[in-house]
């Protein structure tokens, strides 16, 4: 190990999972290096353009990757101070207790989490207050037992609390999404949010989204022991001659190239991007890569089957400015039907469409059809869950670049989802219902590639997120899920994170690396 340290802890990424982490431990003394590629986004008035969003996609990487057939597809990811929450949805919704143990797909079963729901129940919590989190416990009926969310539930629009009662005269349970907004409904003149239209996929003009620049990197760099390098992109960590450690971290900057090294390193550059990291590191020890004694590492790649619903009913007007209110798990644990005993997944709005939103994403819509179709449309979005495969996974090509072989799974139940809804939705009174299937680009959900697990010839990480084969390396974005649920990610890795941050916190208090902190 070198003599001359940049910082105790050096954090690679700064999304959910870095950026969280960096404040869980910024109370503690430990000195934190956290190292960003991008730099902070900026906030100008294209944040809220949707040609510049989603047409000329100014806030996404402009890297191409290839597919397991060797096309070449631009990602729809970006890279800035707060990673992908920065122009996530915001809904922030608990894994269930099912979702914690095998459970049966019609493509087959989940493995086992080595923690229950019960491990992560109070970091969830914490995760929650910290990210303004709004919602109602006990409105989902498939919720886990929890106490009460730290803000209120959003207020529906007065056209979507029609659709609710709509949806209940139906059957349905309806609940108020769950969403990482930092808004007081009661007070909303003294609130960052605005309940407007340019928030799911855009970045927050006003910083009121709950992403992990505002409510994880920020409040960490109010300590004096953190500090934040941007516009650095690390190419490959170093090991110690027995391989048992990593020694530094080897990166490209602005000035040229650059090395760092610290006691412990922590990745989270999201589980594409970590993984293709740690193959990029491989040596004469690790010849695999790093952390890859188990050949899982960059496996078992999952990403929500995702589709957006637009549900156009010509009679009337949606007036909705703020639409994203309302989410449905009626299906998330059983079809309904005897003869698909299977999960299906979980449906929720989508932020308002817009014309401008429908031209960029659509520019052969003439603006009278596009403004038409917004004008009368409710928007949803509609998950299904992705099951874990070995040969779904991350490589790299011989010129370094990133290979995504992926195929989904479970599509038949996606695919009852998807149409089960469209009928619910007819019959509702909205006769025009179309639908959009997310490809391999769209890589937002984005988990596995370096589970965690109790047997090192079957994961990668153990249970405390820590690479079996070595003492000093850690990863805390989505990388670490055996599954990945039918729910957005963003709350379990947060809520992860702040449970490694408490294991970290304590082996840096035991001395293991001669550490003497100054504070808890």
């Amino acid at each position: 190990m070198a003599d001359t340290m940049d910082a105790d802890l050096i954090i690679i990424g700064t999304g959910a999972g870095g950026g969280t982490l960096a404040r869980a431990l910024a109370p503690s003394g430990i000195s934190i290096l956290v190292l960003e590629r991008g730099d902070f986004l900026p906030r100008e008035k294209a944040n809220w353009q949707a040609e510049a969003v989603f047409h000329a996609h100014r806030y996404h990487t402009q890297e191409r990757w290839r597919d397991g057939s060797g096309r070449s597809f631009q990602p729809v990811t970006g890279y800035h101070v707060g990673g992908n929450t920065k122009l996530y949805g915001a809904a922030v919704l608990r894994r269930r207790n099912e979702d914690f143990v095998a459970r049966n797909h019609v493509d087959g079963s989940t493995p086992d989490w080595p923690i229950s729901y019960a491990d992560l129940s109070s970091h969830y919590d914490e995760a929650e207050h910290w990210y303004h989190a709004h919602g109602l416990a006990g409105a989902d009926p498939t919720e886990p037992l929890r106490g009460n969310y730290p803000y209120p539930p959003f207020t529906h629009e007065p056209y979507m609390a029609d659709v609710v009662r709509q949806l209940e005269r139906a059957g349905l349970h309806p609940f108020p999404l769950p969403l990482a907004l930092n808004r007081d409904e009661a007070n909303p003149q003294l609130s960052a949010c605005i309940r407007c239209d340019s928030c799911d996929g855009f970045p927050c003009m006003l910083h009121a989204k709950g992403d992990a620049e505002t409510c994880g990197i920020l409040p960490a760099l109010q300590y004096a022991n953190v500090r934040i390098l941007t516009g650095i992109r690390v190419r490959k960590l170093l090991t110690n001659p027995k391989g048992s450690r990593v020694e530094s971290v080897e990166a490209e900057s602005p000035q040229g190239a650059r090395r760092f090294h610290a006691r412990v390193v922590v990745v989270a550059a999201g589980a594409i991007n970590s993984a293709a990291l740690l193959l990029a590191s491989a040596n004469a020890l690790h010849p695999r890569g790093l952390a890859n004694g188990s050949d899982q590492l960059g496996r078992n790649y999952m990403c929500h089957l995702n589709s957006a619903c637009i549900a156009i009913d010509p009679r009337r007007i949606n007036p909705t400015v703020f639409q994203k209110t309302i989410a449905i798990n009626d299906f998330y644990n059983t079809s309904g039907k005897a003869d698909f005993p299977f999960p299906l997944g979980h449906i929720q709005n989508l932020g308002k469409v817009t014309p401008a939103i429908l031209k960029a994403q659509r520019p052969f819509f003439p603006w009278p059809l596009a403004r038409w179709a917004a004008e009368h449309s409710v928007d949803w979005w509609l998950t299904t869950e992705d099951l874990p495969r070995s040969d779904n996974r991350v490589s790299l090509d011989a010129d370094g670049s990133i290979r995504l072989h992926y195929q989904p799974t479970n599509e038949a139940a996606h695919k009852r989802l998807v149409g089960g809804w469209k009928n619910i939705l007819k019959r509702l009174g909205y006769p025009l219902v179309f639908t959009q299937r997310m490809g391999i680009e769209a890589v937002a959900h984005q988990v596995g590639t370096a589970r965690f697990g109790t047997d090192p010839g079957q994961s990668v990480l153990d249970i405390n997120c820590k690479a079996h084969e070595l003492d000093n390396l850690y990863v805390v974005d989505a990388s670490f899920m055996p599954s990945i649920s039918a729910v957005n990610p963003s709350l379990t890795i947060m809520a992860n994170a702040l449970r490694v941050g408490v294991h970290l916190r304590q082996r840096f208090a035991q001395g293991d690396w001669k550490i003497q902190l100054e504070n808890g």
